[in-house]
């Protein structure tokens, strides 16, 4: 199953439409998208605007890939449970967001290989046919290593650092 996840704060129906237009052109009945409400409505995906927490995360363990905007959120999330992940980020031309901070976002992962990325929607298909047979990145930990909490301790109550 591939998750598509927009985010909890907005809806992103540009990447919405493009995956549901995907989906129908290939047939896929396997595709899950947490819509986070708008006013379109898939006709080819199962959708729900919303998730809670435990939806959220139990529904991403079960996903062979995700699929989203280019938020930390989805990033990390992808990255902690290890699975292959495609975003499309919010622009700021089509009002999505206030900038486009997750264009950069997505080519600085995208760049480390921590990721795919679209930028059009047009690139957005090819990369779907194949998003789930992507290698799946390094699992990353869900804790800080202990030495960069100790020294962010230090420098909070602003004792001396020594390496």
């Amino acid at each position: 199953m591939i998750f598509v996840t927009v985010g909890g704060q907005l809806p992103f129906e540009r990447l919405v439409r493009a995956v549901d237009a995907w989906a129908g052109s290939r047939g896929r009945t396997d595709v899950f998208v947490q819509t986070g409400g708008g006013t379109y409505r898939p006709e080819h995906v199962r959708f729900q605007a919303a998730l809670r927490p435990t939806e959220f995360r139990a529904t991403m363990e079960k996903a062979s890939a995700v699929v989203g905007h280019a938020g930390m959120g989805t990033i990390l999330s992808a990255l902690e449970l290890g699975k292959p992940l495609l975003v499309l980020p919010r622009r700021a031309a089509f009002h999505e967001t206030r900038n486009d901070h997750q264009v950069e976002t997505a080519r600085r992962f995208a760049a480390q290989g921590k990721l795919l990325a679209a930028f059009e929607e047009a690139e957005l298909a090819g990369l779907l046919d194949r998003i789930e047979s992507h290698a799946a990145p390094e699992r990353i930990s869900t804790s800080a290593p202990a030495a960069l909490l100790d020294r962010i301790r230090r420098f909070a109550l602003d004792e001396p650092w020594r390496p």
